[in-house]
């Protein structure tokens, strides 16, 4: 984190990346002494209300973050940055969008938590784009014209006002994570309501384990009077109550309760009732500690894909084990209706036998099976997703513990799933037939 004082004393000369957050009202004209270098900028929670009309000086800069401050209109200055690639808005009060805001190079926008009700069409140009952010805004549609967008990866349309889902998403030869929960078509009566209630005088809370977009995980003793006197170690995840980047907290907990138990589901044990301030919150298995996360999240350089630790290597038997089991977790979902719309190593654990454990439904949604418009092609998308998961595991295969008939079927099973004709590509249940096969 930076400061006004050290920017204007000159202190930040010649800096790429500038971090300042002070409850600032008026951009600070001094950063573009830092023109020729500036690349990344954030001035998230200020109380900044507008861009100036020559912020396009900022010639260099590649990724804004502008999120909790009070825009009401989304800047048509930034289409000036020609190498913007990223912007982020979440959390102001956006309403309009004006034609012709989007830079040519933009590849991720940040919308969420707004109050936009229309997109301009004119994103329909922005050919580049590979993540769209716009969960918790007021839209009831998008343009038809971005069917143009035909690079776009990840879409997060989650809690707004959509009356149905835009079929032509489903052809999109790219995309293979959505999110589109909290919407009035995607309202329905959610299995799990009767699920075990936990209470929360019954949780003795211990370490911090993990936080996320839609709340914090921690470490407890479940103390149970039934059996008598029993004690067992679990993992509690208290939901934070607001809009996150994939959508509401309440539907990721109705699609977590929903998807039941599998050997490959990080296990649900029951949801918590009577927290003393009223926050809603699910009480997991403790897993482990030996297993580990499968990868990290996408960097801004990957945008959509994960990355790993350096040094990652498995054996191609391994990879059979994680794809086998990831597999069996979607088949297991998709019949339940529930399509997950984050598969992602980084929401993958696995041990040292490679055992995959998956979790986080954040982005999940609930879809009718016997829909044949909607549910092949919901189905397809996460295949695509499945697809690139098994692209970037498999380069990170050790020559030693190379199978070279395996190698090249998986890689052969790789491509189907990512071919772009979306309707051509395997279900989950071919797909886990096939690597079942394999030996």
């Amino acid at each position: 984190m930076h400061t006004l004082q050290q920017l204007r004393s000159g202190e930040l000369a010649g800096n790429r990346t500038i971090k300042i957050s002070e409850s600032i009202k008026d951009f600070p004209v001094e950063l573009y002494g830092l023109a020729e270098t500036l690349e990344v900028l954030d001035l998230s929670g200020n109380h900044l209300q507008s861009l100036p009309d020559d912020f396009y000086q900022l010639k260099k800069l590649r990724i804004v973050f502008l999120s909790d401050n009070h825009f009401t209109q989304f800047p048509a200055v930034l289409a000036k940055c020609i190498h913007l690639e990223m912007i982020g808005f979440k959390a102001n009060q956006i309403k309009t969008i004006p034609e012709e805001s989007f830079p040519p190079k933009l590849r991720w926008l940040i919308l969420t938590n707004n109050q936009i009700d229309h997109l301009p069409k004119s994103i329909a140009e922005c050919n580049q784009m590979q993540k769209l952010m716009l969960a918790g805004n007021k839209l009831k549609e998008l343009p038809h014209e971005m069917i143009a967008c035909t690079k776009l990866e990840l879409l997060r349309i989650s809690a707004n006002r959509f009356g149905s889902l835009p079929l032509w998403l489903l052809s999109l030869p790219r995309l293979s994570w959505l999110a589109c929960a909290g919407n009035p078509f995607s309202e329905k009566k959610h299995a799990g309501a009767h699920l075990t209630e936990i209470f929360w005088n019954e949780l003795h809370l211990k370490e911090e384990l993990g936080q996320g977009a839609s709340g914090v995980i921690t470490k407890a003793a479940w103390k149970s009077n039934w059996p008598a006197n029993t004690s067992r170690e679990v993992a509690v995840k208290v939901f934070k109550g607001e809009v996150t980047s994939d959508g509401l907290p309440s539907d990721e907990m109705n699609a977590c309760m929903a998807a039941g138990t599998h050997p490959n589901l990080v296990k649900v044990l029951g949801k918590i009732a009577l927290h003393p301030h009223h926050k809603k919150g699910l009480v997991f298995d403790l897993i482990d500690p030996s297993y580990t996360n499968l990868g990290g999240p996408p960097s801004f350089e990957t945008c959509t894909r994960d990355v790993f630790r350096e040094g990652t290597r498995f054996s191609t038997q391994a990879i059979r084990e994680i794809a086998a089991g990831i597999a069996s977790a979607c088949l297991h979902l998709h019949h339940k209706g529930i399509m997950h719309g984050d598969l992602y190593a980084h929401n993958i654990l696995i041990d040292e036998r490679a055992h995959p454990l998956f979790g986080d439904f954040g982005a999940a949604t609930f879809y009718d099976t016997k829909d044949e418009m909607v549910a092949p092609g919901l189905q397809r998308l996460e295949v695509r997703a499945f697809g690139c998961l098994l692209d970037d595991v498999l380069k990170y295969v050790a020559p030693e513990d190379r199978d070279l008939t395996l190698t090249n079927t998986l890689s052969h099973l790789r491509d189907e799933c990512l071919q772009p004709e979306v309707m051509k590509r395997p279900d989950f249940a071919r797909i886990y037939s096939s690597i079942t096969q394999l030996n």
